[in-house]
């Protein structure tokens, strides 16, 4: 096997999954060419080859099917024997950053999307994305306002001269109808035959020589108006998605050697330091160095309310400083940031088929030639076996085939899918694609990992008590002991402290005790803070501490006990806490009857204090290989898993599962391993996946069942003589426009739980 490399396009003037089938098929007969995946929702194609393929012939190809294309940055390895845009082939994107390439038709003005996409010479390639400007500025939008003109003057002509009015309807025919056939004659030499243009022309060309040519000129007009419209529906899908993009601002303030200057955020290398002032948006992904201030997420990942972050927290570009200047150091260039790898992410995921998708697919593979056969046995029986009129029965023969046109049917499901993960991503989900939106909605079983997915992943400080001290008293003495340490629950103990604004004195000859704790001087007394093991063998504790310690230990607590000069002074608890939301999101999923269970590889005791308080089913002590198999074992009593995690040690189980979901703070979401991921990390977006799975799935059932409906009722209207052409163009027309627009409903889904209530927001 030859080595295969990947080239992406922009392709733009393709809105309807048929004309995406088209392209399909026509590259993949290409020689060389091993896979084709062609998005109508992003408008992308990505093409895998090997050596043997001729770039330049694809794209010449693709053009002659009417549509342009422009390559997109990747990794898109071309062949050695490539030399078109040879700079492209580099496996990484060291010059895409600043926006500028070194080819010398560079559109850096066409949305910052593409900001290093080329045009191929000889090709428009000017509308990367469909309906770039204005409807009427489109080159559909200006064919179809032309063909409206020529079809009034034809009118106008008729009245006036009726003698060649006939002639003028086949003008105003001719103007849609020649680039329609071009199209349709291209499609057929490239492998598809029954393309829905060459059903308009069969139909078209046969109304003009049964005398219909009002009909036929006045079909191709609202056959291109149709066409428009989808047009119109499918950008709004993409444009839903790439306004991620716009979010992040164009420019940064960036700090060189203590001065200040405005640079493009495009060209923002990792390590810079950018200064954002109250009220700016954030130009990259970075860690704040200096200030603290509270960070509205909303526009990145629907989080409603501002999120206070100070030094060393995560920030992600595109998200709103509200009340402070901020330092930031920037930890991803912008082709790397979180908007940039969510809006990739969806877009790959509109490449991949669900399962119904491809069933609609294969169904209208053979609908198509289905009803051109059932046209002709309509056009020719009747006049055959019973001596009916032939112009009347070839003129609904010809109906029927415009009712054959399978456009709102092979659309049904690609639109209502991009407009569900173009809404998901806007809320801070994420699906790979189709078939995991698919499943997520048939999930009935989800399994958690403990640590930072159900509990916030470090430890805080639950209980402080004194004994002849007052809590502020222990807790400043333990901290004296505990500052300047990296230790978990040192951090614990130190964050308490500051939160509950307690003095923490300088120590003197702090020094760790190996396995046992940490001991120094503070303020003239000796004191240490030691695990409960190693205080009992200094000094016995009272029956009241033992029972005061067991029953912390009992509610999955660690205790240290702080002494002071050979006196037990106090007892400090930690947990690793549950997360606001986990048991509202445990609750949400059994709103949705969805069953749930903890897999952990802590102790039983802390799993089971954890679990009590969460109403969940706890299984502990397991290594990662155990989380696989448990998550077999459900699936073989007939369980639909979903594994949520943070997909560092859950690898294992998350590929096992049927949907794995990384749930994670943003940028250190393991998206490249799991199926889905949630921006947030909240529990109750685990059922708000699920929801909007569901709601996708019926989505996609109303518009099938609209878009079979509406054809059944006009095939027997046409058969029994009803309706007539203009009718059955309306009737796939109608059809398509109203599908889309039902799916375009899904555009405006919001989260159903959010963390704090268990009421449908």
């Amino acid at each position: 096997m030859a080595a295969t490399g990947e080239a992406r396009y922009r392709v733009s003037g393709m809105d309807c999954a048929s004309c995406a089938a088209k392209i399909d098929t026509a590259v993949r007969r290409m020689p060389g060419v091993e896979d084709v995946s062609v998005s109508v929702a992003s408008g992308t194609m990505t093409v895998r080859h090997d050596e043997t393929s001729n770039l330049t012939a694809i794209e010449k190809k693709v053009a002659g099917l009417g549509y342009s294309l422009a390559p997109l940055t990747g990794k898109a390895k071309r062949a050695p024997s490539e030399h078109l845009h040879d700079h492209h082939a580099h496996e990484d994107h060291h010059h895409d950053h600043d926006g500028h390439d070194h080819s010398s038709h560079n559109h850096a003005d066409h949305g910052h999307y593409d900001h290093a996409a080329k045009e191929i010479e000889g090709l428009h390639g000017h509308d990367y994305k469909p309906m770039d400007g204005p409807w009427w500025a489109s080159k559909k939008g200006r064919l179809t306002i032309v063909s409206g003109v020529a079809l009034v003057a034809a009118y106008t002509v008729g009245h006036l001269v009726p003698s060649i009015a006939s002639y003028a309807f086949i003008v105003a025919m001719l103007v849609g109808l020649v680039p329609i056939a071009r199209r349709a004659v291209m499609a057929a030499l490239a492998g598809t035959p029954f393309s829905i243009e060459m059903l308009m022309t069969i139909a078209v060309v046969g109304a003009v020589v049964i005398n219909a040519g009002e009909e036929a000129a006045t079909v191709v007009f609202l056959f291109l108006v149709g066409e428009l419209l989808e047009g119109v529906a499918a950008g709004k899908a993409r444009a839903s998605i790439q306004s991620l993009t716009t979010l992040v601002p164009k420019t940064a303030l960036i700090e060189h050697n203590g001065e200040t200057r405005e640079v493009q955020a495009e060209s923002l290398k990792v390590g810079a330091v950018i200064l954002v002032r109250p009220g700016d948006r954030i130009a990259a992904d970075g860690t704040i160095i200096e200030g603290e201030s509270a960070i509205d997420e909303a526009p990145v990942t629907g989080e409603s309310t501002p999120l206070r972050k100070g030094v060393d927290a995560k920030v992600f570009a595109g998200t709103i400083n509200t009340d402070a200047l901020l330092r930031v150091k920037v930890t991803a260039a912008a082709a790397d940031n979180t908007i940039a790898r969510v809006v990739k992410l969806v877009e790959e995921a509109q490449e991949s088929k669900a399962p119904t998708e491809r069933f609609i697919d294969r169904f209208s593979r053979y609908y198509t030639p289905g009803v051109v056969a059932v046209a002709t046995l309509v056009a020719v029986t009747p006049p055959l076996v019973a001596g009916a009129s032939w112009l009347e029965w070839i003129y609904k023969g010809l109906a029927i085939l415009l009712i054959g046109c399978p456009c709102a049917l092979v659309i049904s499901t690609p639109a209502a899918i991009a407009a569900a993960l173009s809404a998901g991503a806007r809320s801070g989900l994420l699906l790979k694609g189709g078939a995991v939106l698919e499943t997520m909605g048939k999930v009935t079983m989800v399994a958690f990992d403990k640590t930072g997915t159900l509990t916030e992943g470090k430890p805080k400080v639950t209980d402080v008590l004194g004994f002849g001290y007052t809590e502020a008293e222990v807790l400043s003495r333990a901290a004296a002991l505990e500052n300047g340490s990296s230790h978990p629950l040192a951090l614990a103990i130190l964050e308490r402290a500051k939160s509950d604004k307690v003095p923490v004195p300088p120590a003197a000859e702090a020094k760790a005790l190996p396995g046992k704790g940490v001991s120094g001087r503070v303020g003239g007394e000796t004191m240490s803070l030691l695990s409960p093991q190693a205080a009992r063998q200094n000094e016995p504790l009272s029956a009241e501490q033992n029972a005061q310690i067991e029953t912390m230990n009992d509610e999955g607590k660690s205790v240290s006990v702080l002494v002071v000069d050979d006196k037990i002074a106090g007892l400090i608890a930690m947990r690793d806490e549950p997360r606001t939301d986990a048991r509202a999101g445990i609750e949400a999923l059994r709103t949705a009857g969805v069953g749930s269970v903890m897999l952990t590889g802590d102790n039983a005791r802390t799993a089971g204090a954890i679990a009590k308080g969460l109403g969940i089913e706890p299984r502990a002590q397991l290594l990662p290989e155990d989380k696989q198999r448990i998550v077999r074992e459900l699936q073989t009593k007939q369980q639909i898993v979903a594994k949520v995690g943070d997909g560092i040690n859950d690898a294992p189980a998350l590929a096992a599962a049927d949907v794995g979901i990384a749930m994670g703070g943003g940028t250190d979401v393991a998206l490249e391993t799991a199926d889905a991921a949630t921006l947030h990390g909240r529990v109750t977006d685990v059922a708000n996946m699920i929801v909007l799975s569901r709601t996708t799935m019926s989505n996609i059932r109303q518009n099938i069942s609209m878009a079979l409906g509406m054809k059944a009722v006009f095939l027997v209207t046409t058969i029994a003589g009803i309706t007539g052409l203009w009718p059955a163009i309306l009737a796939d027309t109608g059809a398509t426009v109203l599908v889309t627009a039902n799916a375009m409903r899904l555009l405006r889904w919001k989260g159903v739980f959010d963390g704090h209530s268990m009421k449908a927001r």
